[in-house]
């Protein structure tokens, strides 16, 4: 079969699949109902690769105007989205959208789960790795509150966390089927989970270099991993490590099936990721599938994790923080604002402003990310409306191998620190984020809010990015020379 298959961009009257035709499209379908002078900009933005940024700024601000505007954007961008891209089978046969393609013979073989069940302990204390400690009780409190005098996490971040503390035995998960889409993730909780004790389904992409990390993983722990492998599959390493996986791109109604077949409650967690196009399609692919699934299994939860690199609404509490600090700076940002011609440093918020918009988009990321991510955070607030358990947190900006790949954005998590951001290690933010999972699901979600945008305010832990004195990309460039710089040194 020609072209590409599986969850795949709409062809366009030329025959092309275009991305930007797709993303101007969708935002502006998102804004329509609920700013449609939006709308129009964006379906007439000519340089959507590098003008995507105001538009997704855009998509925020119409959803401040009430509850019911946000949940018409959330319910009108999955809409789009989902009547736009296709699903080409990989056999052959003709193209439908993703959610017709579950009811479709795919002619794929059913896959049958394999259980490892690791040998090393079992932890029942919330202990958290950071700058080569393992802080456990009041050392992980003090943390926290420093964190928090800093501006590195939200409030309601440390008490979340200090919730899980004081309930130890939230930890065990054992009465949860935790499933980790992208097993192989470095932000994903299957480590913790599985350090607690807990079941964890993993799904990843059939690659031994993926499973045989992932194994590793569940022998040094002491819970369940349960994987996809076909049929006849020997349950040695070797063998699990060459056949395990399930392809989300490409076999998701295999994937489904198999999925829809497990026992106890399903967690389903969005930790998904890749390169370029190809993450949008991925993230529809996982969108579909938690459509599929939550029609079956409508007790399921779901889990996100958040970029901080992206547009928020923020409380005025993170607002007077912010200016506080630029009040501060008063001298060094004058000085710098003028040897720029005014292009650096820009405050963060308008004075007294409540909600703040925090615009932490990064250009060089791309609008296929930002649409990726975006659609995490559309279904989170529809899910919940609906009144499903919904863990989704703002994670802080990482160090993980996708980021260090990018020599921009790498640079500018090296000179982070001269602003205050706290840029974290892997290790650091993956056990932070699991503990962050648990309190959600032993407190059906947290607390309830009455605007979609304090949902994704609560328990947020954005390194910095929302209570720092300057609009990030205005420090951005800045940040990128210091990097270099250090690094060189």
């Amino acid at each position: 079969m020609d072209g590409p298959t599986g969850v795949v961009f709409p062809a366009t009257a030329d025959g092309r699949r275009s991305t930007t035709a797709l993303g101007r499209a969708v935002v502006a379908d998102a804004l329509r109902a609920v700013d449609p002078i939006g709308a129009r900009s964006a379906e007439h933005e000519t340089d959507w690769r590098r003008g995507y940024v105001g538009h997704f700024r855009r998509l925020v601000e119409a959803g401040l105007l009430s509850r019911d505007a946000a949940l018409t954007v959330a319910r009108d961008g999955l809409a789009a989205l989902h009547t736009r891209m296709r699903y080409a089978p990989p056999r052959g046969g003709p193209e439908t959208t993703p959610a017709e393609a579950f009811a479709s013979d795919d002619r794929e073989p059913p896959l049958r789960t394999a259980t490892v069940t690791g040998s090393g302990p079992v932890e029942r204390e919330l202990s958290l790795p950071y700058r080569g400690q393992r802080l456990r009780g009041d050392d992980l409190r003090r943390r926290l509150d420093a964190w928090v005098d800093a501006g590195v996490i939200e409030p309601s971040c440390a008490e979340a966390v200090g919730r899980v503390l004081a309930n130890p035995d939230w930890l065990d998960l054992r009465d949860q089927r935790i499933v980790v889409l992208g097993a192989g993730a470095e932000m994903g909780p299957l480590p913790s989970v599985l350090r607690w004790g807990g079941d964890v389904v993993a799904v990843d992409l059939p690659r031994p270099e993926i499973w045989r990390r992932v194994l590793r993983t569940a022998r040094r722990h002491g819970g369940r991993l349960h994987l996809p492998v076909p049929p006849d599959t020997g349950d040695d390493d070797a063998a699990l490590t060459a056949a395990a996986g399930a392809d989300l791109l490409h076999r998701l109604p295999q994937a489904a099936r198999w999925l829809a077949g497990l026992d106890g409650r399903l967690v389903l967690g969005n930790y998904v990721y890749a390169d370029g196009a190809t993450n949008v399609r991925v993230a529809t692919a996982v969108d579909a599938l938690t459509v599929e699934l939550t029609g079956q299994r409508p007790d399921a939860a779901l889990a996100f994790l958040a970029t901080p690199t992206d547009v928020y609404a923020v409380p005025g509490d993170a607002v007077a923080h912010a200016e506080r600090g630029y009040a501060a700076r008063g001298t060094a940002r004058r000085t710098l604002r003028l040897i720029s011609g005014g292009r650096l440093l820009h405050r963060n918020y308008p004075p007294g402003a409540d909600p703040g918009i925090n615009d932490s988009l990064v250009p060089q990321q791309g609008p296929n990310y930002a649409l990726a991510k975006r659609l995490q955070r559309w279904r989170a607030a529809v899910a919940r409306d609906a009144g499903a358990t919904v863990s989704f947190t703002v994670a802080p900006p990482t160090r993980t191998r996708s980021v260090l790949r990018n020599r921009a954005l790498a640079a500018a998590y090296a000179g982070a620190h001269r602003f205050g951001v706290e840029v974290f290690e892997p290790a650091t933010s993956n056990t932070l984020m699991a503990a962050l999972l648990v309190h959600d699901l032993r407190t059906g979600g947290g607390p309830a809010q009455e605007h979609p945008w304090r949902d994704e305010t609560y328990a947020a832990a954005h390194g910095g990015l929302w209570r720092v004195p300057y609009a990030p990309r205005s420090a951005l460039g800045l940040a990128v020379l210091l990097g270099l710089g250090g690094a060189r040194a």
